[in-house]
């Protein structure tokens, strides 16, 4: 088998359809052999038959996968286990693509040069940001899981999003799956299970490329299109890097674990969110204080913990 496309998913069966049939018809030559293997995360809704419906429409094409342990990371790495493909192509349930996707996205994979690829992640054509949202970084959209690096193919230097991306599977087996204490699941939303695992390929030396040509449009509900929504992502984003990182506080006093410098930090943002007049520039600052709020949370929980451990 060439290609195994992964696709994790938890109680959307309805958009579920609409990404299955979108992936159905995408144009691969004939010569390439490729599989979409669902993997359902331990949903109560219509998933199972939404995909047995594709496996009768679709003979050979569609496989189903049952993971019980709550969290996506786990189905992510249960789905590696069961892929027949030497290329594992990564996307979630609530996307469609262009027909040229798959087969753009996979062919920097087959001469050698790279091991991974991302593609092009657009909102569907009837989005439009808000006025509060500041765009002129290129993380600004991504609490709505966007990755736009423009129109030239270029070696990436950071690591693509899980919801356009691929990796030759030997890559897995030399640099382990996706980590269990990130990526959501019951109880915490902290992602980063995707790009913390392409940091570890690219950190290696490993080139992945960025295929423009190879789009995906993300559904973009108006719940998450909201301030509390953003505050939410960047929160859990700033936890999630801490758990990567971790803190160098080894190298600055600390109380209960929390660098001193995260506490004058917070006292700047704060003063910079209150004192701001452009929306969103005063949003932007927002954020800044969240994170930041976020660091402080996240350093004290490790200290406990490692406390506790200690004294065990």
């Amino acid at each position: 088998m060439d290609i195994t496309v992964i696709l994790c998913t938890y109680n959307r069966c309805d958009s579920l359809r609409k990404t299955l049939s979108s992936v159905a018809a995408s144009g691969v030559p004939d010569s390439v052999t490729w599989e979409i293997l669902v993997v359902d995360n331990n949903s109560k809704d219509r998933t199972r038959e939404t995909v047995e419906d594709f496996r009768r429409a679709y003979p050979n094409r569609f496989r189903y996968l049952f993971e019980p342990r709550q969290g996506k990371s786990y189905a992510l790495n249960a789905g590696i286990s069961k892929a027949l493909g030497d290329i594992l192509v990564f996307t979630d349930d609530d996307v469609t693509f262009e027909p040229t996707w798959l087969r753009n996205l996979t062919a920097p994979l087959r001469d050698g040069q790279w091991v991974g690829a991302g593609g092009r992640t657009l909102p569907e054509r009837s989005f439009s940001a808000p006025r509060w949202l500041k765009l002129d970084g290129i993380y600004a959209l991504g609490p709505l899981a966007l990755f736009d690096r423009g129109l030239e193919a270029c070696d990436l230097a950071e690591p693509p999003f899980g919801n356009n991306m691929a990796f030759r599977k030997e890559m897995l087996a030399k640099y382990g799956g996706f980590r269990t204490d990130l990526g959501p699941r019951p109880g915490t939303e902290i992602r980063s299970e995707d790009t913390e695992f392409g940091k570890r390929v690219l950190s290696a030396g490993e080139r992945v490329r960025y295929e423009p040509s190879a789009i995906a449009y993300h559904a973009i509900p108006d719940s998450r299109v909201q301030k509390q929504y953003f505050l939410a992502w960047w929160f859990d984003k700033a936890r999630a890097e801490i758990r990567e990182l971790g803190t160098p506080s080894d190298k600055e006093w600390c109380v209960n674990g929390i660098p001193l410098y995260l506490f004058r930090r917070l006292a700047v943002w704060t003063l910079r969110w209150i004192l701001a007049l452009e929306p969103s520039q005063r949003f932007s600052s927002k954020v800044n204080t969240w994170q930041v709020a976020a660091g402080i949370i996240e350093n004290y929980h490790r200290s406990r913990t490692a406390k506790s451990q200690a004294d065990a």
